[in-house]
Protein backbone atom coordinates (compact mmCIF):
# COMPACT_ATOMS: atom_id res chain seq x y z
CA UNK A 1 0.00 0.00 0.00
CA UNK A 2 1.46 3.38 -1.04
CA UNK A 3 1.15 6.15 1.52
CA UNK A 4 -0.75 9.37 0.80
CA UNK A 5 1.72 11.88 -0.63
CA UNK A 6 2.50 15.21 0.98
CA UNK A 7 2.01 18.13 -1.36
CA UNK A 8 5.17 20.25 -1.83
CA UNK A 9 4.35 22.45 -4.81
CA UNK A 10 1.82 23.06 -7.55
CA UNK A 11 2.25 24.10 -11.12
CA UNK A 12 0.33 24.26 -14.37
CA UNK A 13 -1.64 27.50 -14.70
CA UNK A 14 -1.73 30.50 -17.00
CA UNK A 15 1.75 31.63 -15.87
CA UNK A 16 3.18 28.68 -17.82
CA UNK A 17 2.46 30.54 -21.03
CA UNK A 18 -0.21 28.06 -22.17
CA UNK A 19 -3.43 29.15 -23.83
CA UNK A 20 -6.06 26.87 -22.31
CA UNK A 21 -9.15 26.20 -24.40
CA UNK A 22 -11.93 23.67 -24.48
CA UNK A 23 -11.71 20.63 -26.75
CA UNK A 24 -10.98 21.92 -30.25
CA UNK A 25 -9.38 20.86 -33.46
CA UNK A 26 -5.77 22.06 -33.45
CA UNK A 27 -5.56 25.21 -35.58
CA UNK A 28 -3.00 25.64 -38.35
CA UNK A 29 0.51 26.66 -37.22
CA UNK A 30 0.00 30.37 -37.99
CA UNK A 31 -3.25 30.71 -36.11
CA UNK A 32 -3.32 33.09 -33.14
CA UNK A 33 -6.15 31.19 -31.46
CA UNK A 34 -5.82 28.15 -29.19
CA UNK A 35 -2.83 25.84 -29.08
CA UNK A 36 0.04 26.46 -31.51
CA UNK A 37 2.46 23.60 -32.29
CA UNK A 38 6.14 24.29 -31.69
CA UNK A 39 8.83 23.90 -34.33
CA UNK A 40 9.98 20.28 -34.61
CA UNK A 41 12.44 18.46 -36.89
CA UNK A 42 10.96 16.95 -40.03
CA UNK A 43 12.25 13.51 -39.00
CA UNK A 44 10.52 11.45 -36.30
CA UNK A 45 10.81 12.90 -32.80
CA UNK A 46 10.74 9.53 -31.04
CA UNK A 47 13.71 7.24 -31.65
CA UNK A 48 14.55 3.76 -30.41
CA UNK A 49 14.56 4.97 -26.80
CA UNK A 50 12.23 7.94 -26.54
CA UNK A 51 13.23 11.49 -27.45
CA UNK A 52 16.93 12.16 -27.23
CA UNK A 53 19.28 14.91 -28.36
CA UNK A 54 21.52 17.79 -27.43
CA UNK A 55 20.11 20.11 -24.78
CA UNK A 56 19.44 23.60 -26.16
CA UNK A 57 19.20 22.22 -29.67
CA UNK A 58 16.48 19.57 -29.95
CA UNK A 59 15.78 19.39 -26.21
CA UNK A 60 14.57 22.62 -24.66
CA UNK A 61 12.36 23.57 -21.73
CA UNK A 62 9.64 24.54 -24.20
CA UNK A 63 9.74 21.12 -25.84
CA UNK A 64 9.71 19.32 -22.47
CA UNK A 65 6.72 21.35 -21.31
CA UNK A 66 4.78 20.61 -24.48
CA UNK A 67 5.74 16.93 -24.39
CA UNK A 68 4.43 16.79 -20.82
CA UNK A 69 1.20 18.52 -21.81
CA UNK A 70 0.49 16.32 -24.83
CA UNK A 71 1.77 13.13 -23.20
CA UNK A 72 -0.54 13.86 -20.26
CA UNK A 73 -3.51 14.33 -22.57
CA UNK A 74 -2.82 11.08 -24.45
CA UNK A 75 -2.30 9.06 -21.26
CA UNK A 76 -5.44 10.50 -19.67
CA UNK A 77 -7.61 9.80 -22.69
CA UNK A 78 -6.19 6.29 -23.06
CA UNK A 79 -5.92 4.98 -19.50
CA UNK A 80 -7.73 7.23 -17.02
CA UNK A 81 -11.22 6.96 -15.56
CA UNK A 82 -11.44 10.72 -15.36
CA UNK A 83 -14.73 10.74 -13.46
CA UNK A 84 -12.99 9.08 -10.50
CA UNK A 85 -9.45 10.42 -10.69
CA UNK A 86 -7.31 11.99 -13.41
CA UNK A 87 -4.43 9.72 -12.44
CA UNK A 88 -0.80 10.08 -11.48
CA UNK A 89 2.52 10.00 -13.33
CA UNK A 90 5.89 8.84 -11.93
CA UNK A 91 8.79 11.11 -12.95
CA UNK A 92 12.49 10.44 -12.40
CA UNK A 93 15.76 11.85 -13.67
CA UNK A 94 19.47 11.18 -13.89
CA UNK A 95 22.24 13.48 -12.64
CA UNK A 96 22.79 15.64 -15.75
CA UNK A 97 22.86 19.38 -15.17
CA UNK A 98 19.94 19.79 -17.57
CA UNK A 99 17.76 17.13 -15.91
CA UNK A 100 16.29 19.48 -13.27
CA UNK A 101 15.25 21.99 -15.93
CA UNK A 102 13.69 19.37 -18.19
CA UNK A 103 11.99 17.51 -15.32
CA UNK A 104 10.40 20.70 -14.00
CA UNK A 105 9.24 21.78 -17.46
CA UNK A 106 7.85 18.34 -18.19
CA UNK A 107 6.09 18.26 -14.80
CA UNK A 108 4.57 21.65 -15.55
CA UNK A 109 3.11 20.25 -18.76
CA UNK A 110 1.80 17.14 -17.01
CA UNK A 111 0.13 19.15 -14.26
CA UNK A 112 -1.30 21.50 -16.90
CA UNK A 113 -2.87 18.37 -18.39
CA UNK A 114 -4.52 17.77 -15.00
CA UNK A 115 -2.30 14.91 -13.85
CA UNK A 116 -0.70 14.32 -10.46
CA UNK A 117 3.10 14.12 -10.67
CA UNK A 118 5.03 11.96 -8.20
CA UNK A 119 8.63 13.10 -8.53
CA UNK A 120 11.31 10.57 -7.51
CA UNK A 121 14.29 12.85 -8.10
CA UNK A 122 17.53 11.11 -9.09
CA UNK A 123 16.86 7.43 -9.68
CA UNK A 124 17.55 4.63 -12.17
CA UNK A 125 15.28 4.32 -15.19
CA UNK A 126 14.11 0.83 -14.08
CA UNK A 127 13.07 2.40 -10.78
CA UNK A 128 10.60 4.59 -12.70
CA UNK A 129 9.37 1.55 -14.64
CA UNK A 130 8.91 -0.57 -11.50
CA UNK A 131 7.17 2.13 -9.48
CA UNK A 132 4.89 3.11 -12.36
CA UNK A 133 3.49 -0.41 -12.32
CA UNK A 134 3.61 -0.89 -8.54
CA UNK A 135 1.72 2.32 -7.72
CA UNK A 136 -0.96 1.95 -10.38
CA UNK A 137 0.15 5.10 -12.20
CA UNK A 138 -1.10 6.01 -15.67
CA UNK A 139 2.49 6.15 -16.83
CA UNK A 140 6.02 7.17 -16.03
CA UNK A 141 8.63 9.47 -17.50
CA UNK A 142 12.41 9.34 -17.12
CA UNK A 143 14.62 12.30 -17.95
CA UNK A 144 17.88 10.76 -19.12
CA UNK A 145 20.10 10.20 -22.14
CA UNK A 146 21.34 6.87 -20.77
CA UNK A 147 24.97 6.32 -21.88
CA UNK A 148 25.20 9.56 -23.89
CA UNK A 149 27.61 12.40 -22.94
CA UNK A 150 26.63 15.10 -20.40
CA UNK A 151 25.48 17.64 -22.98
CA UNK A 152 22.72 15.30 -24.20
CA UNK A 153 19.46 14.40 -22.51
CA UNK A 154 16.26 12.57 -23.27
CA UNK A 155 12.67 11.79 -22.37
CA UNK A 156 11.59 8.14 -21.97
CA UNK A 157 7.90 7.41 -21.51
CA UNK A 158 6.38 4.31 -19.90
CA UNK A 159 2.83 3.01 -19.94
CA UNK A 160 0.88 1.76 -16.87
CA UNK A 161 2.52 -1.68 -17.10
CA UNK A 162 5.97 -0.12 -16.64
CA UNK A 163 7.04 -1.01 -20.18
CA UNK A 164 8.06 1.52 -22.82
CA UNK A 165 5.08 3.32 -24.30
CA UNK A 166 3.85 1.67 -27.49
CA UNK A 167 4.83 3.10 -30.87
CA UNK A 168 1.16 3.81 -31.53
CA UNK A 169 0.82 6.03 -28.46
CA UNK A 170 4.18 7.68 -29.16
CA UNK A 171 2.83 8.48 -32.61
CA UNK A 172 -0.31 9.99 -31.04
CA UNK A 173 1.80 12.23 -28.80
CA UNK A 174 3.94 13.32 -31.73
CA UNK A 175 0.89 13.97 -33.92
CA UNK A 176 -0.58 16.10 -31.16
CA UNK A 177 2.68 18.03 -30.82
CA UNK A 178 2.69 18.66 -34.56
CA UNK A 179 -0.93 19.90 -34.53
CA UNK A 180 -2.20 16.87 -36.44
CA UNK A 181 -4.40 15.44 -33.69
CA UNK A 182 -7.39 16.74 -31.79
CA UNK A 183 -6.15 18.52 -28.68
CA UNK A 184 -8.18 18.30 -25.43
CA UNK A 185 -7.02 20.96 -23.02
CA UNK A 186 -7.81 20.90 -19.31
CA UNK A 187 -10.52 23.37 -18.40
CA UNK A 188 -11.84 24.99 -15.26
CA UNK A 189 -9.93 24.33 -12.06
CA UNK A 190 -8.64 20.83 -12.91
CA UNK A 191 -4.93 21.47 -12.54
CA UNK A 192 -2.66 18.73 -11.34
CA UNK A 193 -0.35 18.69 -8.33
CA UNK A 194 3.35 17.93 -7.93
CA UNK A 195 4.62 15.79 -5.04
CA UNK A 196 8.16 14.84 -4.04
CA UNK A 197 8.21 11.05 -3.53
CA UNK A 198 11.85 10.05 -3.03
CA UNK A 199 10.59 7.75 -0.28
CA UNK A 200 9.30 5.34 -2.95
CA UNK A 201 12.87 4.43 -3.95
CA UNK A 202 13.02 2.23 -0.84
CA UNK A 203 10.25 0.11 -2.35
CA UNK A 204 12.27 -0.27 -5.54
CA UNK A 205 15.41 -1.25 -3.61
CA UNK A 206 13.43 -3.84 -1.65
CA UNK A 207 12.08 -5.33 -4.88
CA UNK A 208 15.66 -5.89 -6.08
CA UNK A 209 16.82 -7.83 -3.02
CA UNK A 210 13.56 -9.79 -2.77
CA UNK A 211 14.10 -11.10 -6.31
CA UNK A 212 17.11 -13.15 -5.13
CA UNK A 213 16.77 -16.71 -3.77
CA UNK A 214 15.59 -16.82 -0.17
CA UNK A 215 18.45 -17.07 2.29
CA UNK A 216 21.11 -16.16 -0.27
CA UNK A 217 23.50 -13.33 0.52
CA UNK A 218 26.76 -12.01 -0.90
CA UNK A 219 28.85 -12.19 2.26
CA UNK A 220 32.48 -12.93 1.53
CA UNK A 221 32.34 -11.31 -1.92
CA UNK A 222 34.32 -8.19 -2.80
CA UNK A 223 32.61 -6.20 -5.55
CA UNK A 224 33.72 -3.04 -7.38
CA UNK A 225 30.93 -0.80 -8.70
CA UNK A 226 31.49 1.89 -11.35
CA UNK A 227 28.50 4.20 -10.91
CA UNK A 228 29.39 6.53 -13.82
CA UNK A 229 28.56 9.68 -11.79
CA UNK A 230 24.95 8.80 -12.67
CA UNK A 231 21.58 7.57 -11.50
CA UNK A 232 22.89 4.51 -9.61
CA UNK A 233 24.95 6.53 -7.11
CA UNK A 234 22.34 6.65 -4.37
CA UNK A 235 21.06 3.08 -4.52
CA UNK A 236 23.52 0.54 -5.99
CA UNK A 237 26.09 0.65 -3.12
CA UNK A 238 23.32 0.39 -0.52
CA UNK A 239 21.70 -2.61 -2.21
CA UNK A 240 24.96 -4.56 -2.56
CA UNK A 241 25.99 -3.69 1.00
CA UNK A 242 22.57 -4.79 2.28
CA UNK A 243 23.22 -8.18 0.68
CA UNK A 244 26.47 -8.47 2.66
CA UNK A 245 29.01 -7.72 -0.10
CA UNK A 246 32.15 -5.68 0.53
CA UNK A 247 31.64 -2.77 -1.85
CA UNK A 248 34.26 -0.55 -3.49
CA UNK A 249 32.87 2.33 -5.53
CA UNK A 250 34.19 4.32 -8.47
CA UNK A 251 32.68 7.60 -9.73
CA UNK A 252 30.20 7.46 -6.88
CA UNK A 253 28.96 11.09 -6.69
CA UNK A 254 26.02 12.64 -8.52
CA UNK A 255 28.00 14.74 -11.01
CA UNK A 256 26.19 16.09 -14.07
CA UNK A 257 29.40 17.44 -15.58
CA UNK A 258 31.06 14.02 -15.67
CA UNK A 259 28.24 11.52 -16.15
CA UNK A 260 29.50 8.75 -18.48
CA UNK A 261 32.76 10.62 -19.18
CA UNK A 262 35.51 7.99 -19.50
CA UNK A 263 33.67 5.75 -17.06
CA UNK A 264 30.68 3.47 -16.69
CA UNK A 265 29.53 0.78 -19.09
CA UNK A 266 31.05 2.46 -22.16
CA UNK A 267 34.54 2.92 -20.67
CA UNK A 268 35.59 -0.07 -18.60
CA UNK A 269 39.33 0.60 -18.23
CA UNK A 270 39.25 1.99 -14.68
CA UNK A 271 36.93 -0.76 -13.49
CA UNK A 272 39.21 -3.43 -14.96
CA UNK A 273 42.22 -2.00 -13.13
CA UNK A 274 40.29 -1.50 -9.88
CA UNK A 275 39.06 -5.11 -9.81
CA UNK A 276 42.63 -6.37 -10.16
CA UNK A 277 44.10 -3.81 -7.72
CA UNK A 278 41.57 -4.61 -4.98
CA UNK A 279 41.63 -8.35 -5.75
CA UNK A 280 37.87 -8.24 -6.10
CA UNK A 281 35.74 -11.21 -7.11
CA UNK A 282 34.11 -9.19 -9.85
CA UNK A 283 33.06 -5.70 -10.86
CA UNK A 284 30.06 -4.03 -12.48
CA UNK A 285 29.77 -0.88 -14.56
CA UNK A 286 26.45 0.91 -15.02
CA UNK A 287 25.49 3.53 -17.56
CA UNK A 288 24.11 6.97 -16.73
CA UNK A 289 20.57 5.80 -15.98
CA UNK A 290 21.50 2.30 -14.72
CA UNK A 291 19.26 0.33 -17.05
CA UNK A 292 22.25 -1.69 -18.22
CA UNK A 293 25.31 -3.27 -16.62
CA UNK A 294 28.49 -4.91 -17.85
CA UNK A 295 30.74 -7.06 -15.69
CA UNK A 296 34.49 -7.61 -15.25
CA UNK A 297 35.95 -10.85 -13.89
CA UNK A 298 38.80 -11.09 -11.38
CA UNK A 299 41.35 -11.11 -14.22
CA UNK A 300 40.00 -7.82 -15.55
CA UNK A 301 38.30 -9.38 -18.57
CA UNK A 302 35.09 -7.79 -19.84
CA UNK A 303 31.93 -9.87 -19.46
CA UNK A 304 29.40 -8.33 -21.84
CA UNK A 305 25.69 -8.89 -22.29
CA UNK A 306 26.21 -11.97 -24.46
CA UNK A 307 28.07 -13.72 -21.65
CA UNK A 308 25.56 -12.54 -19.04
CA UNK A 309 22.67 -13.92 -21.09
CA UNK A 310 24.54 -17.21 -21.55
CA UNK A 311 25.26 -17.64 -17.81
CA UNK A 312 21.82 -16.51 -16.65
CA UNK A 313 20.17 -18.61 -19.34
CA UNK A 314 22.03 -21.75 -18.27
CA UNK A 315 21.15 -21.11 -14.63
CA UNK A 316 17.44 -20.66 -15.42
CA UNK A 317 17.38 -23.64 -17.80
CA UNK A 318 18.88 -25.96 -15.19
CA UNK A 319 16.18 -24.82 -12.77
CA UNK A 320 13.54 -25.43 -15.48
CA UNK A 321 12.60 -21.76 -15.48
CA UNK A 322 13.40 -21.02 -19.14
CA UNK A 323 10.52 -22.11 -21.44
CA UNK A 324 11.88 -23.78 -24.55
CA UNK A 325 15.38 -22.83 -23.40
CA UNK A 326 14.80 -19.70 -25.47
CA UNK A 327 16.89 -16.53 -25.44
CA UNK A 328 15.93 -13.39 -27.38
CA UNK A 329 18.95 -11.35 -28.48
CA UNK A 330 19.57 -8.67 -31.12
CA UNK A 331 21.40 -8.55 -34.42
CA UNK A 332 24.46 -7.37 -32.46
CA UNK A 333 24.81 -10.62 -30.49
CA UNK A 334 28.05 -12.46 -31.26
CA UNK A 335 27.83 -15.49 -33.51
CA UNK A 336 29.99 -17.45 -31.05
CA UNK A 337 27.33 -16.90 -28.38
CA UNK A 338 24.53 -18.03 -30.70
CA UNK A 339 26.33 -21.23 -31.70
CA UNK A 340 27.22 -22.04 -28.07
CA UNK A 341 23.64 -21.55 -26.92
CA UNK A 342 22.32 -23.80 -29.68
CA UNK A 343 24.92 -26.42 -28.75
CA UNK A 344 23.57 -26.20 -25.20
CA UNK A 345 20.21 -27.20 -26.66
CA UNK A 346 18.62 -23.77 -26.61
CA UNK A 347 16.60 -21.71 -29.05
CA UNK A 348 18.03 -18.37 -30.18
CA UNK A 349 16.08 -15.53 -31.86
CA UNK A 350 17.36 -12.13 -32.97
CA UNK A 351 15.60 -8.76 -33.14
CA UNK A 352 16.61 -5.27 -34.27
CA UNK A 353 18.71 -3.28 -31.78
CA UNK A 354 16.63 -1.79 -28.97
CA UNK A 355 15.18 -3.17 -25.77
CA UNK A 356 11.61 -2.49 -26.91
CA UNK A 357 12.12 -4.90 -29.82
CA UNK A 358 13.58 -7.51 -27.50
CA UNK A 359 10.71 -7.10 -25.06
CA UNK A 360 8.07 -7.30 -27.79
CA UNK A 361 9.55 -10.53 -29.14
CA UNK A 362 9.80 -11.97 -25.64
CA UNK A 363 6.08 -11.33 -25.18
CA UNK A 364 5.24 -12.84 -28.58
CA UNK A 365 7.32 -15.96 -27.89
CA UNK A 366 6.45 -16.16 -24.18
CA UNK A 367 10.21 -16.06 -23.54
CA UNK A 368 11.56 -15.15 -20.10
CA UNK A 369 15.10 -13.97 -20.90
CA UNK A 370 16.46 -11.60 -23.51
CA UNK A 371 18.72 -8.64 -23.96
CA UNK A 372 21.53 -6.87 -25.70
CA UNK A 373 25.28 -7.22 -25.92
CA UNK A 374 25.50 -3.75 -24.36
CA UNK A 375 24.30 -5.18 -21.03
CA UNK A 376 20.64 -4.24 -21.29
CA UNK A 377 19.12 -7.49 -19.97
CA UNK A 378 15.44 -8.32 -19.46
CA UNK A 379 14.36 -11.21 -17.25
CA UNK A 380 10.58 -11.41 -16.93
CA UNK A 381 10.80 -13.59 -13.83
CA UNK A 382 12.05 -10.66 -11.78
CA UNK A 383 11.48 -7.38 -13.61
CA UNK A 384 9.45 -5.59 -16.25
CA UNK A 385 12.27 -3.68 -17.91
CA UNK A 386 16.00 -3.76 -18.47
CA UNK A 387 17.61 -3.19 -15.08
CA UNK A 388 21.36 -2.89 -14.52
CA UNK A 389 21.14 -3.33 -10.75
CA UNK A 390 18.92 -6.40 -11.05
CA UNK A 391 21.27 -7.91 -13.63
CA UNK A 392 24.35 -7.27 -11.50
CA UNK A 393 22.77 -8.70 -8.35
CA UNK A 394 21.66 -11.87 -10.11
CA UNK A 395 25.01 -12.47 -11.80
CA UNK A 396 26.74 -12.04 -8.44
CA UNK A 397 24.17 -14.39 -6.90
CA UNK A 398 24.83 -17.04 -9.57
CA UNK A 399 28.55 -16.87 -8.79
CA UNK A 400 27.85 -17.20 -5.07
CA UNK A 401 25.19 -19.93 -5.39
CA UNK A 402 27.18 -22.14 -7.77
CA UNK A 403 30.52 -21.54 -6.06
CA UNK A 404 32.08 -20.99 -9.50
CA UNK A 405 34.21 -17.84 -9.88
CA UNK A 406 33.20 -15.63 -12.78
CA UNK A 407 36.55 -16.11 -14.52
CA UNK A 408 35.97 -19.89 -14.57
CA UNK A 409 32.49 -19.40 -15.97
CA UNK A 410 33.98 -17.35 -18.80
CA UNK A 411 36.68 -19.94 -19.49
CA UNK A 412 34.08 -22.71 -19.71
CA UNK A 413 31.60 -20.82 -21.93
CA UNK A 414 32.33 -19.88 -25.55
CA UNK A 415 34.89 -18.21 -27.78
CA UNK A 416 33.40 -15.12 -29.43
CA UNK A 417 34.00 -14.46 -33.11
CA UNK A 418 36.20 -11.43 -33.84
CA UNK A 419 33.74 -8.53 -33.89
CA UNK A 420 34.54 -4.86 -34.33
CA UNK A 421 32.09 -2.01 -33.87
CA UNK A 422 33.13 1.48 -34.95
CA UNK A 423 31.11 4.67 -34.73
CA UNK A 424 31.23 7.53 -37.24
CA UNK A 425 29.79 10.86 -36.14
CA UNK A 426 27.27 12.19 -38.66
CA UNK A 427 25.70 15.39 -37.38
CA UNK A 428 23.17 15.88 -40.18
CA UNK A 429 20.07 14.09 -38.88
CA UNK A 430 18.45 13.73 -42.31
CA UNK A 431 21.60 12.26 -43.85
CA UNK A 432 22.15 9.94 -40.88
CA UNK A 433 18.63 8.49 -40.77
CA UNK A 434 18.55 8.04 -44.56
CA UNK A 435 21.99 6.51 -45.00
CA UNK A 436 20.49 3.68 -47.11
CA UNK A 437 20.13 6.25 -49.93
CA UNK A 438 23.94 6.41 -50.25
CA UNK A 439 24.78 4.13 -53.18
CA UNK A 440 28.50 4.08 -52.38
CA UNK A 441 27.83 2.71 -48.89
CA UNK A 442 25.21 0.15 -49.91
CA UNK A 443 27.52 -1.08 -52.69
CA UNK A 444 30.42 -1.41 -50.23
CA UNK A 445 28.22 -3.41 -47.85
CA UNK A 446 27.20 -5.73 -50.68
CA UNK A 447 30.86 -6.25 -51.62
CA UNK A 448 31.73 -7.14 -48.02
CA UNK A 449 28.88 -9.62 -47.73
CA UNK A 450 29.82 -11.34 -50.98
CA UNK A 451 33.51 -11.50 -50.06
CA UNK A 452 32.90 -12.96 -46.58
CA UNK A 453 29.99 -15.20 -47.62
CA UNK A 454 29.10 -17.43 -44.64
CA UNK A 455 32.34 -16.57 -42.84
CA UNK A 456 31.10 -13.20 -41.59
CA UNK A 457 28.38 -10.61 -41.44
CA UNK A 458 27.95 -6.83 -41.65
CA UNK A 459 25.62 -4.54 -39.75
CA UNK A 460 25.39 -0.81 -40.52
CA UNK A 461 22.76 1.28 -38.78
CA UNK A 462 22.00 4.79 -37.63
CA UNK A 463 22.04 5.07 -33.85
CA UNK A 464 18.62 5.82 -32.43
CA UNK A 465 20.14 7.63 -29.46
CA UNK A 466 23.26 9.48 -30.72
CA UNK A 467 24.36 11.30 -33.91
CA UNK A 468 26.31 8.23 -35.05
CA UNK A 469 26.42 5.70 -37.84
CA UNK A 470 27.42 2.38 -36.28
CA UNK A 471 29.44 -0.03 -38.41
CA UNK A 472 29.84 -3.60 -37.15
CA UNK A 473 31.73 -6.39 -38.88
CA UNK A 474 32.02 -9.91 -37.53
CA UNK A 475 34.10 -12.59 -39.25
CA UNK A 476 35.75 -15.93 -38.66
CA UNK A 477 39.19 -14.31 -38.53
CA UNK A 478 40.43 -10.95 -37.30
CA UNK A 479 42.09 -9.99 -40.60
CA UNK A 480 38.80 -10.04 -42.51
CA UNK A 481 37.07 -8.15 -39.69
CA UNK A 482 39.61 -5.31 -39.63
CA UNK A 483 39.77 -5.00 -43.42
CA UNK A 484 36.04 -4.65 -43.99
CA UNK A 485 35.21 -2.49 -40.99
CA UNK A 486 37.93 -0.02 -42.00
CA UNK A 487 36.71 0.02 -45.61
CA UNK A 488 33.10 0.64 -44.57
CA UNK A 489 34.02 3.33 -42.04
CA UNK A 490 36.06 5.15 -44.72
CA UNK A 491 33.09 4.99 -47.08
CA UNK A 492 30.82 6.55 -44.45
CA UNK A 493 33.35 9.31 -43.78
CA UNK A 494 33.77 10.08 -47.47
CA UNK A 495 30.11 10.14 -48.43
CA UNK A 496 28.04 10.99 -45.33
CA UNK A 497 30.18 13.33 -43.23
CA UNK A 498 29.92 16.96 -44.31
Amino acid sequence: MVSTPVKTQTSGRAELGLTVVQTVKSPPPNSNQGYRPIALPSTALFGTDGIRGKVGDLLTAELALQVGLHCGQVLRSTFSDQEISPGKIIVGQDTRNSSDMLAMALSAGLTAAGLEVWNLGICPTPGVAHLTHATGALGGVMISASHNPPEDNGIKIFGPSGTKLSKELQAEIEASLRGKREFSATTGNCWGKNYQRQDLLKDYATSLTRSLPAGLDLRGMRVVLDLAWGAAVGIAPEVFAAMGAQVICLHEAADGDRINVNCGSTHLGELQEAVKTHQADLGFAFDGDADRALAVDSQGRIVDGDYILYFWGQHLAKAQKLPGNMIIATVMANLGFELAWKNFGGQFLRTPVGDQYVHAEMVRQDAMLGGEQSGHILCRHYGISGDGLLTALHLAAIVKETGTPLQEMVDQSFQPYPQILKNVRVEDREVRLNWQNCDALTNAIAQAEIAMAEQGRVLVRASGTEPLIRVMVEAANAELTHYWVDKLVLTVQQHLVA
